[in-house]
């Protein structure tokens, strides 16, 4: 399956993307020279990830027979702007970590409360949270045959080659 998008800008900050029959505009804050007019590309690259997650999400609950009546997906990421800027060439360009909270609303069981830290830049660590620790929030504990989990993923990318580009 190939996946084909168009794209120009409109300006030193502004793109407009054609995918399909859809438009979506990037843009810079305009603290950062922009015009606000859309996310900013950093925005659009967790947009997708999130999007990508719910999808593989919705699929592995379907494959495992559990009803998934939705799922909230929270993920921020740590930047560097300092290379961005030509402040500093130390590090790579880049997400330095990216992190994603999951809290599917499902009526299976829940996961066993346990913790598993990252051992090398590069790799995952992942937490679920069940509802019965005390370090859960308050609003993740359902009630009746309902079960919610929280599952925290860290992706340390600090230590990975930069990408290359063959055009």
């Amino acid at each position: 399956m190939k996946v084909r998008v168009r794209a120009h800008s409109e300006n030193a900050t502004k793109t407009v993307v054609k995918a399909r029959n859809f438009q979506l505009i990037i843009d810079e804050p305009t603290e950062m020279g922009g015009t606000n007019e859309g996310a900013t590309p950093v925005e659009y690259v967790l947009g997708a990830f999130s999007g990508c997650l719910n999808v593989m999400a919705h699929l592995i609950a379907k494959e495992m027979d559990i009803t998934l009546r939705g799922i909230k997906i929270d993920i921020s990421g740590t930047l560097n702007p300092a290379r961005l800027y030509g402040q500093s060439y130390d590090e790579r360009a880049g997400f330095k970590e990216i992190s994603v909270v999951l809290k599917p609303d499902t009526d299976a069981a829940s996961a066993p409360s346990h913790t598993s830290d990252a051992a090398a830049p590069g790799s995952v660590s992942a937490t679920p949270h069940s509802p019965a620790r005390a370090d859960t929030p308050p609003s993740m504990v359902t009630t009746g045959a309902a079960v919610s989990t929280t599952v925290t993923v860290r992706v340390s990318l600090s230590a990975l080659p930069a990408l290359s580009v063959k055009v």
